[in-house]
């Protein structure tokens, strides 16, 4: 039976090192205003680092943060749809392209910007040395402070799988069949749903709740053989 981890940021090993990264996405879709259920929002964990926007005429639309009316935003979405993978959501606030800003200091092998994981150039490649299937390392922008900087990549983790349903409260309002906006808070004890998990990735984020990044079991034994740093593991139940 295969083996599931949430994986989330070492923060004994950040603060033992020191560094820093502060840094946003190039382009990204605005947020919305939804005429339906009332709420102007925006979403995380849906990051798409490696499509480039620099060849779309209207590629300025997608620069400044801002919400929008759920009509404009829909417009927009359409505009990148197919420049992005297929069939993955694109909710308000979906990124784009590499992450510009600033960097500094000693970094782990996996650093974290909220839900955003890089990796060491070197690191990712031990992974996949490893056997570690599907991971796909995005340029990024950053600027260092030091001389002979390492060379930071961002993962680009698309939603797979879901929670499952017992662990989601039963009055718990369904999605607003207009923007899709599901306002469910993480589960203390999430469980994940065994037949919606992928089978020919190692890295993927949860479908209907896309900050927490899971990793199999062939991932998480690669990072600790190798010594990766800059991660945590708790293991998952499924059902």
């Amino acid at each position: 039976m295969s083996r599931f981890f949430w994986l989330r940021e070492d923060r004994a090993v950040v603060a033992r090192y020191g560094g820093y990264v502060d840094a946003t996405h190039r382009w990204g879709l605005p947020g919305a205003s939804c005429h339906t259920c009332g709420v102007t929002w925006s979403s995380t964990g849906h990051d798409y680092p490696c499509v480039d926007l620099s060849q779309l005429p209207e590629r300025a639309e997608f620069e400044t943060p801002r919400p929008e009316p759920f009509t404009e935003f829909s417009r927009l979405r359409e505009l990148v749809r197919p420049l992005a993978p297929p069939n993955v959501e694109l909710p308000p606030g979906t990124g784009f392209g590499p992450l510009t800003g600033r960097a500094s200091g000693k970094l782990a092998a996996f650093e974290w910007l909220t839900s955003v994981v890089l990796v060491r150039r070197d690191a990712l490649e031990q992974l996949q040395t490893a056997g570690v299937r599907g991971l796909l390392g995005c340029g990024t922008a950053l600027r260092f402070r030091q001389k002979n900087p390492p060379e930071l990549l961002e993962l680009q983790i698309e939603p797979r799988g879901r929670l499952h349903p017992d662990c989601i409260p039963p009055d718990e309002p369904p999605p607003c069949p207009t923007c899709g906006r599901f306002a469910l808070a993480r589960p203390d004890d999430p469980v994940l749903d065994e037949a919606s998990l992928p089978t020919d990735r190692d890295l993927f984020r949860v479908g209907n709740f896309a900050t927490m990044v899971i990793g199999t079991e062939r991932f998480v034994d690669a990072v600790r053989r190798l010594e990766l740093d800059g991660i945590t593991f708790r293991e998952l139940p499924t059902r």
